[in-house]
């Protein structure tokens, strides 16, 4: 389970991830990414999984544990660049899939983001 600190939810801050030019973003099937730099140090996610493609609360929720949980697995390498730098990231993972996908496949994709995250950093 991620912390209250590790949940993105402060409106301005997503609104400000939004905006043209503010982010920068990538698609890694079946997820599209958007992260920000932020001066606070730390760091905090989002997860959207649309109610177009999925209709049922049941399978939204089911996606969003899996992205959480592959989240919780493969965070540390990002943390440890970010505290090198000495700054935090906010990040949207977005489900772009219209099917559920296995947990294993969820993870390692979610883990190339991280990565191609951390290098961008580098």
């Amino acid at each position: 389970m991620l912390s209250k600190a590790e949940r993105l939810n402060k409106k301005i801050v997503i609104e400000k991830m939004f905006e043209h030019g503010a982010s920068q973003s990538f698609v890694i099937f079946p997820f599209r990414i958007v992260y920000m730099p932020v001066e606070s140090g730390e760091t905090s996610i989002l997860i959207s999984v649309s109610k177009r493609y999925f209709k049922q609360a049941v399978k939204r929720n089911r996606v969003k544990r899996q992205i959480r949980e592959a989240y919780r697995l493969n965070k540390k390498d990002l943390l440890d660049t970010l505290q090198q730098h000495n700054s935090g990231m906010v990040i949207a993972f977005m489900y772009l899939s219209n099917e559920l996908i296995a947990s294993e496949i969820i993870s390692e994709k979610v883990r190339k983001a991280l990565l191609c995250i951390s290098k961008e950093l580098s």
